[in-house]
């Protein structure tokens, strides 16, 4: 099979981000709630975000600086109250968060135009969004300074929040044909989850096993 390489070096930032955004997919997306030091809510979605660590229990976020290249709203109020909530994104909020994204003038609540609901954190001051089949209340953690596009925020998750058909609380089984995560390709570009399907880790006995089959199979 032919290929072609790419030099990251010899890239603009915006050659290496058309590539990446491209390739890690589909990417989450965190829709991200936080609060101002007044408690005035605000709600913004980001594609550059994961799960790093369950013990202790981290996640990071990829926050764009804004044009002018200050912080923007969403990171500016974790560095004031040291917290935020990512409400996971599914298919029936797909249009609500898309009004999130919207670069309104920071006079506007895009919570309220979007028509979501903030119920309040149990543990933090950052409220979730009801609508949100999942939500992680998170402390922060630290932040990673690695240039002047970008900042990298980690937060601990401190609670979870679901809807009540989306987990077997014993099992703590969470159930993804609820949960309808949406996540993010290259472009303007979304994918859902709703194609799932299952395949086991194997043990070296399993692979051996497996192996000796198609031996045998072919051999025949």
């Amino acid at each position: 099979m032919n290929s072609v390489s790419f030099d990251f070096n010899t890239l603009t930032p915006r050659e290496r981000y058309k590539i990446l955004i491209g390739t890690v997919v589909p990417r989450p997306i965190a829709l991200v709630s936080t609060v101002d030091r007044e408690g005035h809510a605000n709600a913004a979605p980001f594609s550059f975000f994961n799960c790093l660590s369950s013990d202790p229990a981290i996640v990071a976020l990829g926050v764009e600086y804004s044009p002018s290249g200050h912080s923007k709203d969403t990171v500016r109020n974790i560095r004031d109250t040291g917290c935020f909530t990512v409400n996971v994104v599914s298919g029936s909020i797909m249009d609500e968060m898309n009004i999130c994204a919207v670069p309104f003038d920071a006079s506007v609540d895009e919570i309220a135009e979007a028509g979501l609901t903030i119920a309040p954190g149990k543990a933090i001051a950052a409220g979730r969004i009801a609508e949100a089949p999942a939500a992680l209340e998170c402390r922060l953690h630290s932040f990673l300074n690695i240039g002047e596009s970008r900042e990298i925020v980690l937060g601990e998750v401190v609670y979870a929040h679901f809807h009540e058909n989306a987990i077997d609380a014993d099992k703590l089984y969470v159930d993804a044909t609820v949960l309808d995560a949406v996540g993010r390709m290259g472009g303007h570009g979304y994918a859902t989850t709703r194609d799932y399907f299952e395949l086991k880790t194997m043990s070296v006995a399993d692979y051996k096993a497996k192996t000796e089959t198609t031996i045998e199979a072919k051999a025949s």
